[in-house]
């Protein structure tokens, strides 16, 4: 149908002749001559027809054939923000393949990713979005990526092996989605959360180096950067260390940021543990472009008479330049603070003089502001935030203020690639019940030296699990895993499971580990996360083809529908669990 691609005509091809096949970007009429911006998955190049009957309702996105010469472009006539800006193409024939209705928005215009229109009805029409340079761009870099990542595994002699998508529900830290059986009816398939017991059990079976691209369900709760479907890299290898999964993963990401951005990586990352992630910037995930911290100042309150202040934890965050914030602007942080569910965000400003000023001053004692002062808060020109309370939410508070603070000041250095490993996370969490529950999921070891202490002290053990961050994002993470039997049945026992209930949901794992199973452990990435830093978007839906909206619902085929009675019966989707075995 087409002898060349419309983006690859260059100086060279001038005087060929040729075919093309594409869409009409762009029209002008100029002196009894149409110029056409006929796109194709290539690029762009500009058509010259003089006869204008072959193109008298000819507009915007109508398919179209051209057959004709490539010609130089008159002088002073060049476009040097296209590839074929030398060139165009004058027509001797034009055939209108087929034509197109009114658009619902503007197709041309915008290279970026975003264009200004609304995110449901992108999505809704994404056929037409996907024309955009930006939005193609994003899943062209995806496809590339994907290329790279299993050429570095291929040459590990990882094996890519699918896992099964209908399985049974296990509890993973989200909610399943469920599939009704018809042939059995009252049972269901749940979709999988991860490929997590599967690639344990690919170790068991001595595949030892596992991957895969699998496709992950989860029920969660709407959230700009979360979705009910996602593809994540999934990782598994036996017979390893901590050391290994990093240099495997450090490999990888280098060389993703070589190839597909042209940009060096330094390895080894940096590391860094959870209690110091947490302490100093209020986030396991840190964002290591700016050197803003947190402050602990809870020993210079120790004996405040400052009620808000007689707490188990005060923090503080001092702002740079903050003495120019107005008033108006400090009423804002405090309802930015609530808005996040904490009663407010105390604060204190320090004008040039050095003079103190703000809510909070008149509780502070002079040696109070002295003891500040001398670990750098309040000084000439800044404002200092607090939070007060519990440990762990004021810490989140004052996290969150920080990535604002550095937003809102620009502090954060743009095209700097900050990665880091956060290792040593808490084995257990703390659940409002006053159990535990894990941190990951129940099947990460715990570290060698709290082996023999973690029943009896599940709030001190750490784990052997470790996430690899980038820019304050979390882009994978993983664990070794437990592989010793006795180890499991004692983490199943702090987590509160009976032995009825472990077997009743991991059974076919547990009876697995019966037979020999090597020392294991992985990670896994968000491909969408990580295509997005690649591709130069905080956004996964940009880089997914058809992508959910935040609700869940998808604005291209109206889904989730709702189902017949018919249906609902043949599906069995009312029909009661069949009695238990004996």
């Amino acid at each position: 149908m087409r002898t060349r691609d419309a983006g690859t005509l260059r100086p060279a091809d001038v005087g060929a002749a040729v075919v093309l096949a594409g869409w009409v970007a762009r029209r002008r009429d100029h002196g009894g001559v149409a110029f056409l911006d006929l796109r194709d998955a290539s690029g762009v190049v500009q058509v010259v027809v003089r006869d204008l009957s072959t193109v008298h309702d000819l507009r915007a996105e109508w398919c179209m054939r051209v057959t004709g010469e490539v010609g130089a472009r008159p002088a002073g006539n060049d476009n040097e923000a296209i590839g074929t800006g030398a060139v165009e193409v004058v027509a001797s024939d034009v055939e209108v393949l087929s034509e197109a209705a009114a658009l619902p928005f503007p197709v041309e215009g915008s290279e970026e990713i975003t264009s200004g229109v609304e995110e449901r009805l992108r999505w809704k029409h994404r056929y037409l979005d996907l024309r955009r340079a930006g939005p193609a761009r994003a899943l062209r870099t995806r496809a590339h990526a994907v290329r790279v990542i299993r050429r570095v595994l291929d040459a590990h002699g990882f094996l890519d092996v699918e896992t099964p998508t209908l399985t049974r529900s296990t509890p993973e830290g989200a909610r399943d989605f469920l599939v009704p059986v018809r042939l059995q009816p009252g049972t269901w398939y749940a979709l999988p959360q991860s490929p997590q017991l599967f690639k344990q059990l690919l170790m068991v079976a001595g595949l030892e180096r596992y991957y895969q691209l699998a496709r992950c369900y989860r029920d969660e709760d709407s959230r700009a950067d979360r979705t009910p479907e996602f593809t994540q890299l999934d990782v598994e290898l036996s017979f390893l260390d901590e050391e290994d999964i990093y240099a495997l993963a450090e490999e990888l990401l280098a060389t993703l940021w070589r190839e597909v951005l042209g940009v060096e990586v330094s390895v080894p990352f940096p590391r860094m543990g959870y209690a110091e992630a947490t302490a100093r910037f209020g986030s396991d995930r840190p964002d290591t472009r700016f050197a803003l911290e947190l402050t602990d100042v809870t020993p210079v309150f120790g004996s405040t008479e400052f009620r808000v202040f007689q707490s188990a934890y005060v923090g503080a965050l001092a702002v740079p330049g903050g003495a120019d914030m107005s008033r108006r602007q400090l009423d804002d942080w405090q309802e930015w603070a609530r808005s996040r569910g904490a009663r407010g965000l105390a604060y204190v400003v320090a004008d040039a003089d050095g003079s103190l000023r703000g809510p909070v001053v008149r509780n502070l004692a002079a040696e109070e502001v002295e003891a500040l002062r001398g670990m750098g808060l309040g000084l000439p020109g800044d404002a200092v935030f607090f939070a007060a309370g519990n440990r762990a939410e004021s810490l989140a508070l004052l996290g969150a203020a920080r990535l604002e603070v550095a937003s809102q000041r620009g502090l954060v250095p743009q095209g700097q690639w900050n990665f880091l490993w956060v290792t040593d996370f808490p084995l257990f969490e703390p659940t409002e019940g006053g159990g535990w529950t894990f941190t990951h999921h129940p099947f990460t070891a715990p570290q060698d030296r709290f082996l023999d202490s973690f029943g009896a002290d599940p709030g001190s053990a750490l784990s052997r699990a470790y996430d690899v961050v980038l820019n304050g994002a979390e882009l994978g993470g993983g664990s070794i895993r437990i592989h010793r039997a006795e180890v499991q049945r004692q983490v199943f026992e702090v987590l509160g499971f009976t032995p009825e209930q472990a077997e009743a949901a991991f059974g076919f794992l547990l009876e697995a580990f019966r037979y020999g199973p090597p020392p294991h452990g992985g990670i896994a990435f968000g491909l969408e996360r990580l295509v997005g830093k690649l591709a130069g978007t905080d956004s996964i839906r940009e880089v997914m083809a058809f992508p959910k909206a935040s609700s869940g619902g998808d604005p291209l085929t109206g889904a989730p529908t709702a189902i017949g009675p018919a249906q609902r019966r043949e599906a069995g989707i009312d029909a009661p669990p069949p009695a238990a075995e004996p």
